[in-house]
This record gives C-alpha cells, sequence and structure tokens, in this order.
C-alpha cells in the first residue's frame, strides 16, 4: 500500500484516537476509552507501515501538524470549541508548513 495512503490512514486514527478521549471522562467511560485506545493503536501502526517509504522527518511532521489542525477544527465544529482569527491563522500556518517540508523534502 502507498507510504502516502498509510500516513493519512494514521492521522485519521489519531484524529479518531483523540476525539474521543473527552468523552472517555478520564477513562471512566469503557466504550469511549475502547475507541480512543484502538484509535492510538492503529495511529501508530499505521505510521509505522508509513515509515517504509516516507522519512521520518517528513512523516511525523506531517502527521503531527495535520492532526493538531484537524482536531482544532473537529473541537470547534463538533466539540463547540472557540475559534477566532488568531486560532484559524495559526492552523493555516501549520498547513502551510506541512506543505513546505512536504516540498522541500522531495528530491
Amino acid at each position: 500500500m502507498n507510504g502516502w495512503v498509510l500516513l493519512l490512514l494514521a492521522i485519521v486514527s489519531e484524529v479518531i484516537g483523540s476525539t474521543g478521549l473527552k468523552a472517555t471522562q478520564g477513562f471512566s467511560k469503557l466504550g469511549p476509552s475502547v475507541v480512543v485506545v484502538v484509535g492510538y493503536a492503529s495511529a501508530f501502526y499505521f505510521l509505522s507501515l508509513a515509515l517504509k517509504t516516507i522519512p521520518l522527518n517528513t512523516a511525523y511532521a506531517v502527521w503531527s501538524g495535520l492532526g493538531t489542525a484537524l482536531i482544532a477544527v473537529l473541537g470547534w465544529l463538533v466539540l463547540k470549541e472557540p475559534m477566532n482569527l488568531p486560532i484559524a491563522l495559526g492552523i493555516g500556518l501549520i498547513i502551510v508548513g506541512v506543505v513546505v517540508l512536504n516540498l522541500a523534502s522531495r528530491p
């Protein structure tokens, strides 16, 4: 499977795990806790597979950057967390940084 597809699966898995964290209520709720553990385990599994073809510095920057941006947007849309211009600008800068890193790491 393509390394970038595996990295995308890792990002989606991490976002699912992170999104479920609040619902665990300190890991006192079984269902959401299982979602978090499976999400994070899947994320690391897919990331490890992606690292077979994508350099670590690129894969980790994309994984953490896009994951952070997606969590911030989901927090705003789903959890009704605050969103303002500085936060939106920061998310945009994360995405721009991931793109620049990706372009700069190509031979």
